[in-house]
């Protein structure tokens, strides 16, 4: 390792106790990796890319000294829970769809059978067929 790479490790990990111990100087106080990376003075890229391994060690720390979820997580949870609200929506939705289109199949059976069925025989005519209603006055 070269002297510039060392000289950041050791300064995100001084950025890393100054905001566990909320004394931020340069950033906002958050406990996200972009708030580090102000912290430390280095590029956001630097500390996702090259030092890893301290930026997991931060969030590891912010779960154990603050007791707190890490924002990016508190994020995906928050993703995941409406990803899945979602999912049983459109899981209903496409329940009722299944549904529907039973229902259809089987009144579409229906009206084929119907059509395919012969027309009553000419013996019988209408008036066999209808039952005169009461008149209403009677």
């Amino acid at each position: 390792m070269n002297q510039q790479h060392d000289d950041e490790r050791t300064r995100i990990r001084e950025a890393m106790d100054r905001l566990l111990a909320g004394q931020a100087t340069v950033s906002n106080g958050g406990l996200t990796a972009s708030a580090l990376a102000v912290e430390a003075g280095v590029h956001r890229m630097a500390l996702l890319k090259r030092h890893v391994d301290l930026k997991n060690e931060f969030y590891q720390r912010v779960r154990t000294e603050t007791h707190q979820v890490p924002e990016p997580e508190k994020r995906l949870r928050e993703t995941v829970a409406k990803l899945k609200k979602t999912l049983d929506n459109k899981e209903k939705e496409l329940k009722e769809l299944r549904q529907l289109v039973t229902n259809l199949t089987l009144a579409n059976a229906v009206l084929t059978q119907q059509q395919s069925t012969p027309p009553p025989s000419p013996d019988l005519t209408a008036a066999e067929n209808v039952i005169p209603f009461r008149p209403l006055n009677s």
